[in-house]
Protein backbone atom coordinates (compact mmCIF):
# COMPACT_ATOMS: atom_id res chain seq x y z
CA UNK A 1 0.00 0.00 0.00
CA UNK A 2 1.21 3.52 -0.79
CA UNK A 3 1.74 5.73 2.23
CA UNK A 4 -0.22 8.97 1.93
CA UNK A 5 1.71 10.82 4.59
CA UNK A 6 5.36 11.79 4.73
CA UNK A 7 7.36 10.24 7.54
CA UNK A 8 7.81 13.50 9.38
CA UNK A 9 4.01 13.90 9.37
CA UNK A 10 3.77 10.43 10.90
CA UNK A 11 6.44 11.21 13.48
CA UNK A 12 4.76 14.49 14.34
CA UNK A 13 1.43 12.72 14.61
CA UNK A 14 2.97 10.40 17.18
CA UNK A 15 3.75 13.50 19.17
CA UNK A 16 0.38 15.20 18.63
CA UNK A 17 -2.12 12.37 18.73
CA UNK A 18 -0.79 9.89 21.28
CA UNK A 19 -1.11 10.90 24.92
CA UNK A 20 -1.27 9.11 28.19
CA UNK A 21 -1.40 10.21 31.82
CA UNK A 22 0.94 8.86 34.45
CA UNK A 23 -1.72 8.56 37.12
CA UNK A 24 -5.24 9.73 37.87
CA UNK A 25 -5.14 12.29 40.67
CA UNK A 26 -7.20 11.31 43.66
CA UNK A 27 -8.16 13.51 46.56
CA UNK A 28 -9.88 12.87 49.81
CA UNK A 29 -9.67 9.09 49.53
CA UNK A 30 -8.30 6.55 51.98
CA UNK A 31 -5.40 4.44 50.71
CA UNK A 32 -4.67 0.88 51.63
CA UNK A 33 -1.05 0.44 52.70
CA UNK A 34 -0.76 -1.98 49.77
CA UNK A 35 -0.85 -0.52 46.26
CA UNK A 36 -3.14 -1.78 43.54
CA UNK A 37 -1.76 -2.58 40.06
CA UNK A 38 -3.76 0.32 38.62
CA UNK A 39 -1.62 2.76 40.59
CA UNK A 40 1.39 1.75 38.50
CA UNK A 41 -0.30 1.40 35.10
CA UNK A 42 -0.26 4.02 32.37
CA UNK A 43 -3.59 4.69 30.66
CA UNK A 44 -3.56 4.89 26.85
CA UNK A 45 -6.32 7.33 25.99
CA UNK A 46 -5.98 8.91 22.58
CA UNK A 47 -6.33 12.63 22.08
CA UNK A 48 -9.58 13.51 20.33
CA UNK A 49 -8.98 15.96 17.60
CA UNK A 50 -5.19 15.61 17.92
CA UNK A 51 -3.74 18.88 16.76
CA UNK A 52 -6.89 20.79 17.70
CA UNK A 53 -6.60 19.63 21.29
CA UNK A 54 -2.88 20.36 21.33
CA UNK A 55 -3.56 23.78 19.91
CA UNK A 56 -6.26 24.53 22.44
CA UNK A 57 -3.95 23.50 25.26
CA UNK A 58 -1.23 25.74 23.87
CA UNK A 59 -3.56 28.72 24.24
CA UNK A 60 -3.80 27.90 27.94
CA UNK A 61 -0.45 29.30 28.95
CA UNK A 62 2.85 30.86 28.02
CA UNK A 63 5.94 32.13 29.75
CA UNK A 64 6.84 35.80 29.71
CA UNK A 65 10.43 36.18 30.89
CA UNK A 66 11.79 39.48 29.65
CA UNK A 67 14.57 39.49 32.19
CA UNK A 68 15.61 35.95 31.34
CA UNK A 69 15.59 36.56 27.60
CA UNK A 70 17.76 39.61 28.06
CA UNK A 71 20.13 37.63 30.26
CA UNK A 72 20.28 34.80 27.72
CA UNK A 73 21.03 37.23 24.90
CA UNK A 74 23.86 38.75 26.89
CA UNK A 75 25.29 35.30 27.54
CA UNK A 76 24.68 35.45 31.32
CA UNK A 77 22.85 32.11 31.29
CA UNK A 78 23.68 30.35 28.04
CA UNK A 79 27.46 30.54 28.00
CA UNK A 80 27.15 26.86 27.15
CA UNK A 81 23.98 24.89 26.66
CA UNK A 82 22.91 23.27 29.93
CA UNK A 83 21.26 19.85 30.03
CA UNK A 84 19.54 17.64 32.61
CA UNK A 85 19.51 13.89 33.24
CA UNK A 86 16.50 13.10 35.44
CA UNK A 87 16.39 9.50 36.71
CA UNK A 88 12.92 8.75 38.07
CA UNK A 89 12.66 5.74 40.41
CA UNK A 90 8.92 5.12 40.29
CA UNK A 91 7.35 3.63 43.41
CA UNK A 92 9.83 4.64 46.07
CA UNK A 93 13.42 3.47 46.54
CA UNK A 94 14.24 2.54 50.14
CA UNK A 95 16.74 4.96 51.64
CA UNK A 96 17.83 2.21 54.07
CA UNK A 97 18.84 -0.05 51.18
CA UNK A 98 20.50 2.74 49.22
CA UNK A 99 21.83 6.17 50.26
CA UNK A 100 21.21 6.25 54.03
CA UNK A 101 21.84 2.79 55.52
CA UNK A 102 21.37 2.15 59.22
CA UNK A 103 23.03 -1.24 59.79
CA UNK A 104 22.76 -3.01 63.14
CA UNK A 105 19.80 -0.90 64.23
CA UNK A 106 16.16 -1.72 64.95
CA UNK A 107 15.01 -0.85 61.42
CA UNK A 108 18.26 -1.18 59.48
CA UNK A 109 17.60 -4.50 57.77
CA UNK A 110 20.15 -7.17 56.82
CA UNK A 111 22.49 -5.19 54.56
CA UNK A 112 25.80 -3.64 55.56
CA UNK A 113 27.05 -0.11 54.94
CA UNK A 114 30.19 0.16 52.81
CA UNK A 115 32.74 2.99 52.46
CA UNK A 116 32.76 5.16 49.36
CA UNK A 117 35.37 7.15 47.45
CA UNK A 118 34.74 9.98 49.94
CA UNK A 119 36.09 9.20 53.42
CA UNK A 120 33.37 9.18 56.05
CA UNK A 121 30.45 8.69 53.63
CA UNK A 122 28.92 5.20 53.57
CA UNK A 123 26.13 3.76 51.43
CA UNK A 124 24.38 0.41 51.26
CA UNK A 125 26.42 -2.58 50.17
CA UNK A 126 23.86 -2.92 47.34
CA UNK A 127 25.57 0.10 45.68
CA UNK A 128 29.21 -0.95 45.21
CA UNK A 129 29.60 0.75 41.80
CA UNK A 130 27.96 4.00 42.88
CA UNK A 131 30.11 4.00 46.03
CA UNK A 132 33.16 4.35 43.77
CA UNK A 133 31.59 7.46 42.17
CA UNK A 134 30.71 9.19 45.44
CA UNK A 135 33.33 11.91 44.86
CA UNK A 136 31.17 13.00 41.91
CA UNK A 137 27.87 12.83 43.84
CA UNK A 138 25.96 14.76 46.48
CA UNK A 139 23.47 13.06 48.78
CA UNK A 140 20.50 14.89 50.26
CA UNK A 141 19.52 12.87 53.31
CA UNK A 142 17.13 15.39 54.84
CA UNK A 143 14.11 15.08 52.53
CA UNK A 144 10.74 15.54 54.26
CA UNK A 145 7.82 15.86 51.84
CA UNK A 146 4.78 14.53 53.74
CA UNK A 147 2.75 13.09 50.82
CA UNK A 148 2.54 9.30 51.01
CA UNK A 149 0.29 8.56 48.00
CA UNK A 150 1.60 7.65 44.55
CA UNK A 151 -1.32 9.33 42.81
CA UNK A 152 -0.57 12.76 44.23
CA UNK A 153 3.07 12.33 45.22
CA UNK A 154 4.37 11.74 41.69
CA UNK A 155 2.94 15.03 40.43
CA UNK A 156 3.83 16.87 43.62
CA UNK A 157 7.49 15.91 43.44
CA UNK A 158 7.93 16.48 39.70
CA UNK A 159 6.13 19.85 39.79
CA UNK A 160 8.02 21.07 42.84
CA UNK A 161 4.88 21.35 44.99
CA UNK A 162 4.05 25.00 44.29
CA UNK A 163 1.20 26.57 46.24
CA UNK A 164 -2.25 25.91 44.79
CA UNK A 165 -3.10 28.82 42.50
CA UNK A 166 -5.76 27.15 40.41
CA UNK A 167 -3.45 26.13 37.57
CA UNK A 168 -1.56 22.95 36.68
CA UNK A 169 2.16 23.59 37.02
CA UNK A 170 4.65 22.04 34.57
CA UNK A 171 6.82 19.06 35.45
CA UNK A 172 10.48 19.97 35.91
CA UNK A 173 11.28 18.60 32.46
CA UNK A 174 8.78 20.91 30.80
CA UNK A 175 9.96 23.90 32.81
CA UNK A 176 13.58 23.27 31.83
CA UNK A 177 12.64 22.71 28.19
CA UNK A 178 10.87 26.06 28.23
CA UNK A 179 13.74 27.95 29.87
CA UNK A 180 16.66 26.40 28.03
CA UNK A 181 15.02 25.47 24.71
CA UNK A 182 16.33 22.93 22.24
CA UNK A 183 19.85 24.15 22.08
CA UNK A 184 21.81 23.71 18.85
CA UNK A 185 20.67 20.10 18.29
CA UNK A 186 17.16 20.95 17.06
CA UNK A 187 15.98 17.70 18.71
CA UNK A 188 12.95 17.51 21.01
CA UNK A 189 13.97 19.36 24.19
CA UNK A 190 12.27 16.96 26.63
CA UNK A 191 12.38 13.21 26.06
CA UNK A 192 11.38 10.31 28.29
CA UNK A 193 12.83 6.80 28.03
CA UNK A 194 10.64 4.25 29.78
CA UNK A 195 9.41 0.66 29.76
CA UNK A 196 6.15 -0.04 27.93
CA UNK A 197 4.41 2.21 25.43
CA UNK A 198 5.57 5.55 24.09
CA UNK A 199 3.78 8.67 22.90
CA UNK A 200 3.46 12.32 23.76
CA UNK A 201 2.75 13.45 27.34
CA UNK A 202 1.27 16.91 26.85
CA UNK A 203 0.05 16.80 30.48
CA UNK A 204 3.62 17.27 31.76
CA UNK A 205 3.64 20.81 30.40
CA UNK A 206 0.73 22.12 32.47
CA UNK A 207 -0.11 25.72 31.68
CA UNK A 208 2.98 26.09 29.45
CA UNK A 209 1.14 24.29 26.64
CA UNK A 210 1.88 21.12 24.67
CA UNK A 211 4.97 22.49 22.99
CA UNK A 212 6.79 21.64 26.20
CA UNK A 213 5.38 18.16 26.78
CA UNK A 214 7.50 15.02 26.90
CA UNK A 215 8.13 12.79 23.91
CA UNK A 216 8.26 9.26 25.35
CA UNK A 217 10.28 6.52 23.72
CA UNK A 218 8.51 3.36 24.88
CA UNK A 219 11.04 0.62 25.64
CA UNK A 220 13.66 2.93 24.17
CA UNK A 221 12.18 2.64 20.67
CA UNK A 222 11.73 5.57 18.27
CA UNK A 223 8.24 6.76 17.24
CA UNK A 224 6.49 4.59 14.67
CA UNK A 225 6.98 5.47 11.00
CA UNK A 226 10.01 7.58 11.82
CA UNK A 227 11.72 6.88 8.49
CA UNK A 228 10.47 8.65 5.38
CA UNK A 229 8.90 6.45 2.74
CA UNK A 230 11.16 5.71 -0.21
CA UNK A 231 8.36 7.00 -2.45
CA UNK A 232 8.81 10.50 -1.01
CA UNK A 233 11.96 12.31 -2.08
CA UNK A 234 13.74 14.87 0.08
CA UNK A 235 12.69 17.60 -2.35
CA UNK A 236 9.04 16.53 -2.19
CA UNK A 237 9.21 16.44 1.60
CA UNK A 238 10.69 19.94 1.71
CA UNK A 239 7.93 21.22 -0.58
CA UNK A 240 5.24 19.65 1.60
CA UNK A 241 6.68 21.25 4.72
CA UNK A 242 6.97 24.62 3.02
CA UNK A 243 3.29 24.36 2.05
CA UNK A 244 2.41 23.42 5.63
CA UNK A 245 4.25 26.43 7.04
CA UNK A 246 2.57 28.78 4.58
CA UNK A 247 -0.86 27.38 5.43
CA UNK A 248 -0.13 27.70 9.14
CA UNK A 249 1.08 31.27 8.74
CA UNK A 250 -2.11 32.19 6.89
CA UNK A 251 -4.21 30.48 9.57
CA UNK A 252 -2.34 32.42 12.28
CA UNK A 253 -3.35 35.76 10.73
CA UNK A 254 -6.90 35.33 12.00
CA UNK A 255 -6.32 33.01 14.99
CA UNK A 256 -4.15 32.87 18.08
CA UNK A 257 -0.50 32.22 17.28
CA UNK A 258 0.24 29.72 20.09
CA UNK A 259 -1.43 26.66 18.49
CA UNK A 260 0.36 27.27 15.18
CA UNK A 261 3.69 27.78 16.90
CA UNK A 262 3.24 24.52 18.82
CA UNK A 263 2.33 22.64 15.65
CA UNK A 264 5.30 24.02 13.69
CA UNK A 265 7.58 23.17 16.60
CA UNK A 266 6.38 19.56 16.66
CA UNK A 267 6.88 19.08 12.93
CA UNK A 268 10.33 20.69 12.91
CA UNK A 269 11.61 18.63 15.84
CA UNK A 270 10.16 15.48 14.26
CA UNK A 271 12.14 16.17 11.09
CA UNK A 272 15.33 16.57 13.10
CA UNK A 273 14.62 13.34 14.95
CA UNK A 274 14.22 11.55 11.60
CA UNK A 275 17.83 12.40 10.82
CA UNK A 276 19.05 10.74 14.01
CA UNK A 277 17.76 7.20 13.69
CA UNK A 278 21.28 6.11 14.64
CA UNK A 279 20.56 7.07 18.24
CA UNK A 280 18.19 4.12 18.58
CA UNK A 281 20.39 1.55 16.84
CA UNK A 282 21.66 -0.73 19.59
CA UNK A 283 24.28 -2.04 17.19
CA UNK A 284 26.08 1.22 17.92
CA UNK A 285 26.37 0.30 21.60
CA UNK A 286 29.84 -1.12 22.25
CA UNK A 287 30.30 -4.45 24.00
CA UNK A 288 32.13 -2.64 26.78
CA UNK A 289 29.24 -0.22 27.33
CA UNK A 290 26.72 -3.05 27.32
CA UNK A 291 28.70 -4.81 30.02
CA UNK A 292 29.19 -1.68 32.13
CA UNK A 293 25.57 -0.50 31.95
CA UNK A 294 24.08 -3.99 32.20
CA UNK A 295 22.18 -5.95 29.57
CA UNK A 296 18.80 -5.45 31.25
CA UNK A 297 16.09 -2.96 30.44
CA UNK A 298 17.28 -0.17 32.73
CA UNK A 299 20.86 -0.47 31.53
CA UNK A 300 19.79 -0.18 27.89
CA UNK A 301 17.60 2.81 28.67
CA UNK A 302 20.34 4.62 30.59
CA UNK A 303 22.79 4.01 27.76
CA UNK A 304 20.28 5.47 25.31
CA UNK A 305 19.89 8.39 27.73
CA UNK A 306 23.62 9.03 27.51
CA UNK A 307 23.39 8.95 23.70
CA UNK A 308 20.57 11.52 23.84
CA UNK A 309 22.63 13.82 26.04
CA UNK A 310 25.62 13.47 23.73
CA UNK A 311 23.35 14.37 20.81
CA UNK A 312 22.34 17.58 22.61
CA UNK A 313 18.85 16.83 23.99
CA UNK A 314 18.17 19.37 26.73
CA UNK A 315 16.22 17.23 29.21
CA UNK A 316 16.48 13.43 29.30
CA UNK A 317 14.27 11.55 31.74
CA UNK A 318 14.80 7.82 32.34
CA UNK A 319 12.14 5.98 34.35
CA UNK A 320 12.53 2.72 36.25
CA UNK A 321 9.49 0.83 37.60
CA UNK A 322 9.08 -1.91 40.20
CA UNK A 323 10.25 -0.17 43.39
CA UNK A 324 7.04 -0.30 45.45
CA UNK A 325 8.23 -3.00 47.85
CA UNK A 326 5.31 -3.42 50.26
CA UNK A 327 6.18 -7.11 50.29
CA UNK A 328 9.54 -8.88 50.42
CA UNK A 329 11.41 -5.58 50.50
CA UNK A 330 14.86 -7.04 51.10
CA UNK A 331 14.82 -9.61 48.32
CA UNK A 332 13.17 -7.02 46.08
CA UNK A 333 15.95 -4.49 46.59
CA UNK A 334 18.62 -7.18 46.40
CA UNK A 335 17.28 -7.99 42.93
CA UNK A 336 16.62 -4.56 41.46
CA UNK A 337 19.28 -2.41 43.14
CA UNK A 338 22.30 -3.98 41.38
CA UNK A 339 20.71 -3.20 37.99
CA UNK A 340 20.23 0.40 39.03
CA UNK A 341 23.67 0.64 40.61
CA UNK A 342 25.56 -0.60 37.57
CA UNK A 343 23.79 1.71 35.10
CA UNK A 344 23.72 4.79 37.32
CA UNK A 345 27.40 4.52 38.22
CA UNK A 346 28.31 3.97 34.56
CA UNK A 347 26.54 7.08 33.30
CA UNK A 348 27.98 9.26 36.07
CA UNK A 349 31.46 7.96 35.29
CA UNK A 350 30.97 8.55 31.55
CA UNK A 351 29.65 12.08 31.98
CA UNK A 352 32.57 12.90 34.27
CA UNK A 353 35.18 11.45 31.91
CA UNK A 354 33.71 13.35 28.95
CA UNK A 355 33.66 16.63 30.89
CA UNK A 356 29.88 16.71 30.56
CA UNK A 357 29.16 16.94 34.29
CA UNK A 358 30.18 20.59 34.09
CA UNK A 359 27.11 21.27 31.93
CA UNK A 360 24.71 18.40 32.73
CA UNK A 361 22.65 18.47 35.94
CA UNK A 362 21.98 14.93 37.20
CA UNK A 363 19.02 14.18 39.47
CA UNK A 364 17.88 10.81 40.83
CA UNK A 365 14.84 10.50 43.09
CA UNK A 366 11.49 8.86 43.83
CA UNK A 367 8.16 10.24 45.03
CA UNK A 368 9.11 9.25 48.62
CA UNK A 369 11.16 6.77 50.62
CA UNK A 370 10.11 3.69 52.58
CA UNK A 371 9.10 3.14 56.17
CA UNK A 372 11.49 2.25 58.96
CA UNK A 373 9.05 -0.31 60.31
CA UNK A 374 8.83 -3.65 58.49
CA UNK A 375 5.21 -4.65 57.81
CA UNK A 376 3.59 -8.07 58.02
CA UNK A 377 4.56 -8.82 54.42
CA UNK A 378 8.26 -8.30 55.20
CA UNK A 379 8.03 -5.08 53.25
CA UNK A 380 8.42 -1.37 53.75
CA UNK A 381 5.50 0.99 53.08
CA UNK A 382 5.45 4.61 51.83
CA UNK A 383 7.45 7.08 53.92
CA UNK A 384 7.87 10.71 52.83
CA UNK A 385 8.91 11.98 56.28
CA UNK A 386 12.64 11.12 56.01
CA UNK A 387 14.26 9.98 52.77
CA UNK A 388 17.16 10.62 50.39
CA UNK A 389 17.95 11.66 46.84
CA UNK A 390 21.17 12.04 44.89
CA UNK A 391 22.25 14.82 42.56
CA UNK A 392 25.39 16.06 40.81
CA UNK A 393 26.63 17.98 37.80
CA UNK A 394 26.54 21.59 36.78
CA UNK A 395 26.28 24.04 39.66
CA UNK A 396 26.33 21.31 42.34
CA UNK A 397 29.00 20.71 44.96
CA UNK A 398 30.26 17.14 44.81
CA UNK A 399 31.34 14.54 47.32
CA UNK A 400 29.13 15.80 50.15
CA UNK A 401 26.02 14.91 52.13
CA UNK A 402 23.38 17.52 52.98
CA UNK A 403 20.97 16.93 55.86
CA UNK A 404 20.79 13.85 58.03
CA UNK A 405 18.41 11.51 59.79
CA UNK A 406 18.57 10.28 63.36
CA UNK A 407 20.38 7.04 64.17
CA UNK A 408 17.24 4.95 63.46
CA UNK A 409 16.28 6.84 60.29
CA UNK A 410 12.83 7.61 61.66
CA UNK A 411 12.96 11.37 61.20
CA UNK A 412 15.17 14.17 59.86
CA UNK A 413 17.59 15.53 62.40
CA UNK A 414 18.10 19.25 61.84
CA UNK A 415 17.01 21.07 58.67
CA UNK A 416 14.21 19.43 56.68
CA UNK A 417 14.03 19.93 52.91
CA UNK A 418 10.84 19.76 50.91
CA UNK A 419 10.89 19.34 47.13
CA UNK A 420 10.44 23.10 46.70
CA UNK A 421 13.88 23.65 48.20
CA UNK A 422 15.37 21.29 45.64
CA UNK A 423 13.56 22.99 42.73
CA UNK A 424 14.99 26.36 43.77
CA UNK A 425 18.41 24.71 44.09
CA UNK A 426 18.25 22.99 40.70
CA UNK A 427 17.03 26.14 38.95
CA UNK A 428 19.95 28.01 40.52
CA UNK A 429 22.38 25.30 39.40
CA UNK A 430 21.14 25.84 35.82
CA UNK A 431 21.65 29.59 36.10
CA UNK A 432 17.96 30.45 36.54
CA UNK A 433 17.09 32.86 39.35
CA UNK A 434 13.91 31.26 40.68
CA UNK A 435 13.49 34.01 43.25
CA UNK A 436 13.86 36.85 40.77
CA UNK A 437 11.83 35.55 37.81
CA UNK A 438 8.13 34.68 37.57
CA UNK A 439 5.98 32.83 35.08
CA UNK A 440 3.50 35.08 33.28
CA UNK A 441 0.43 32.94 32.69
CA UNK A 442 -1.51 35.43 30.54
CA UNK A 443 -1.15 38.17 33.12
CA UNK A 444 -1.17 35.88 36.15
CA UNK A 445 2.26 36.08 37.83
CA UNK A 446 3.33 32.70 39.22
CA UNK A 447 6.50 31.76 41.14
CA UNK A 448 8.77 29.16 39.58
CA UNK A 449 8.81 27.11 42.78
CA UNK A 450 7.20 27.20 46.22
CA UNK A 451 7.68 30.76 47.46
CA UNK A 452 8.19 29.65 51.09
CA UNK A 453 11.19 27.54 50.05
CA UNK A 454 14.70 28.62 49.07
CA UNK A 455 17.85 27.26 47.39
CA UNK A 456 20.03 25.02 49.54
CA UNK A 457 23.24 27.03 49.47
CA UNK A 458 25.26 24.18 50.98
CA UNK A 459 24.46 22.14 47.87
CA UNK A 460 25.44 24.80 45.32
CA UNK A 461 28.95 25.13 43.95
Amino acid sequence: MTRRRSANHAAASAVQHSAFSTRHLQTGTQHSPLCTPSEHRLSRRKLLGGAAVAGAAAVGGSLGLVDMLAAAESGAIKKKHKQVLFVWIDGGMSQYESWDPKPNTKFGGPFRAIPTSVPGIHVSELLPHSAKQMHHLSLVRGMCTKDNAHSSGVGRIQRGDPKNRGVVYPFFGSAVANFLGQGPSGLPPYVLIKPGSGGFLYQDAGFLGPKYGALAFGDGKPPENLLRSERVTTADDDLRNDLRRRANARFALSHRAEPVEAMDFVYDTARELMKRGDLFDEANFTAKDRERYGAGEFGRHMLLGRKMLEAGVTFVKVTSYGWDTHGDNFNGHANIMPKFDRAFAAIVEDLAERGMLDDVLVICLSEFGRTPRINGHVGRDHYPEAWSLVTTGTGIRRGITVGKTNELGTYVSGDEYDIGHLFHTWFAALGINSKGVEYDNHGQPLPLAHDDCFPIQELLA
